[in-house]
């Protein structure tokens, strides 16, 4: 009697910056406290194309490594000692694999957990991928509804969310929010929901400032409109990472306001006037990650439909096209929104 052959599981694997495979396996399984996810969808970002590059702090990655920190999928299998009722469920998952038992980790704040940098797509294989195996922990189950394509970019949406709540928006404020990609157009999409007086996109790109308006903001400039505006906004939000945003924000914001840097800066950046941070006494925040409480309200606000991130996808290839799908991630190209791999549709 002939056996039913093992079912494959692939995997894109970057073996070092410039190089990497797509390799055929066993499909996981699941440990203790673990799931197994078939992955729907998984985002691609600049972080993905400064690994791919050889670009990110070493620090911060470990090659060989499967990318993809950004992704949605559906729970198929679950470990010893993690609830079968999970099986089937829609989901998404934080990506950080937080200790939960250091002194930053029981503040809440687990983005700043002090037991080592892990980090599901940097350090921990990844979603670029049929599976992805993650702690169930981690776990965020979506309705039985949700689109997973949309889902894949709740990660950046956790990212917005904290940039968000360190910015503490009132009702009537003047907000600016500085970059009109991905992560811009879905703070414009949440700080809309917060009732701001004024709500203004920064971007020198027409066609990205012209969506933020359609996603709430009351109006958009470029570089050269936002200088006229200086010393306007109680709250500004920067998601760009382009070497002049974090030092243009904090001349956007007034004097006694809030500034929220989500942008991942590389050197040579501008820095901060530290003459104008102390008279304006300007509060200045950094976002770097999501703890669990920003994770929770991003996916909260995905079901409320608050976000929208499904308008922000323009390309989407199968695992075997990785090459194309990388080359267009920072390509400055302004048709390419948000680029998503979709192992299920291989």
């Amino acid at each position: 009697m002939s056996r039913a052959p093992a079912p494959v599981s692939r995997a894109l694997v970057v073996e070092r910056p410039g190089e990497h495979r797509l390799t055929r396996g066993a499909t996981p399984e699941p440990g203790p406290g673990e799931v197994r996810v078939r992955v729907a969808a998984a985002g691609i970002c600049m972080s993905d194309r400064e690994l791919y590059d050889g670009r990110r702090d070493p620090g911060y990655v470990r090659y060989p490594v499967v990318p993809g920190h950004e992704w949605a999928g559906t729970v198929e299998a679950a470990g010893e000692g993690v609830d079968p009722a999970l099986v089937g469920r829609k989901t998404v998952a934080e990506g950080f694999r937080a200790c939960g038992t250091c002194e930053r980790c029981r503040h809440g704040e687990t983005s700043l957990c002090g037991g080592g940098y892990a980090e599901t797509g940097f350090t921990e294989p990844g979603a670029f991928a049929d599976h992805l195996l993650v702690p169930a922990r981690l776990l965020y189950p979506l309705d039985d509804d949700a689109d997973l394509r949309a889902a894949a970019l709740l990660e950046p949406a956790a990212v917005v969310a904290a940039a968000v709540r360190a910015g503490a928006p009132r009702p009537g404020e003047r907000i600016a929010v500085v970059g009109a990609g991905t992560l811009g157009l879905l703070a414009v999409q949440l700080l809309a929901a917060s009732s701001p007086g004024e709500l203004v996109a920064v971007d020198p790109r027409a066609s990205s400032g012209e969506r933020a308006v359609e996603y709430g903001a009351t109006r958009w400039v470029g570089p050269s409109g936002a200088e006229e505006l200086g010393g306007r906004f109680d709250l500004v939000v920067e998601t760009a990472g382009a070497p002049p945003t974090a030092a243009a924000s904090c001349r956007l914001a007034r004097r006694g306001g809030r500034v929220v840097l989500t942008g991942m800066f590389t050197p040579g950046a501008e820095g901060i006037d530290p003459v104008h941070l102390s008279l304006s006494q300007l509060s200045v925040r950094s976002v770097f990650g999501a703890p669990s409480s920003a994770w929770s309200e991003a996916v909260r606000a995905f079901g409320l439909g608050l976000i929208d991130p499904a308008g922000l996808i323009t390309h989407e290839f199968p695992l075997e096209e990785f090459a194309e799908a990388i080359a267009l991630v920072g390509a400055a190209d302004e048709a390419t929104g948000k680029v998503l791999l979709r192992p299920d549709k291989s």
